[in-house]
């Protein structure tokens, strides 16, 4: 039995990966280093800009910030895609750095980033699933709500 490939996976859940968002600092997007693949942290972009600013939870609501989320991780993967060529040449998905732009009193973290884990479950199969770190900051370049950075092992 052949296994779904992550293109096809994109085109099944009507998602068109946007081109790879070009760094908005003195640092490069992705890295790659053997059969590891790192990328920077990646902002909600769409269309080169974002599609939220502020903090979750106070300007920000929890669906917004998902939808963030779900955003940063596209983006992410654009970038893991710009660097190996071909979305079938990734063999684990292993950490996923979630960054959480949070109003004082939020803690809903997890939730936010669940998002991004599970859109990343539902593209690559069980080599999506992978581990997390959620952290909630103060401050977050550009006032965005979210940032994530994706580790992953490539062929």
């Amino acid at each position: 039995m052949s296994q779904t490939t992550p293109q096809e996976q994109l085109r099944k859940l009507g998602i068109t990966l946007p081109p790879a968002p070009p760094a908005v600092g003195s640092y490069v997007p992705v890295l790659r280093f053997g059969s590891f693949v790192v990328t920077s942290g990646q902002l909600p972009f769409r269309d080169g800009k974002l599609i939220a600013e502020g903090r979750v939870g106070s300007d920000v609501s929890l669906e917004q910030a998902q939808e963030a989320a779900r955003c940063c991780v596209l983006n992410a993967i654009a970038q893991l895609q710009a660097a190996v060529g071909d979305l079938s040449r990734i063999r684990r998905i292993f950490r996923l750095d979630g960054y959480v732009h949070a109003a004082p009193g939020f803690h809903q973290h997890p939730l936010v980033l669940n998002a991004a884990s599970e859109l990343l479950t539902a593209i690559f199969g069980e080599r999506g699933t992978h581990t997390r770190v959620a952290l909630g900051v103060h401050d977050m370049p550009l006032n965005a709500p979210v940032q994530i950075a994706l580790w992953a092992e490539a062929e």
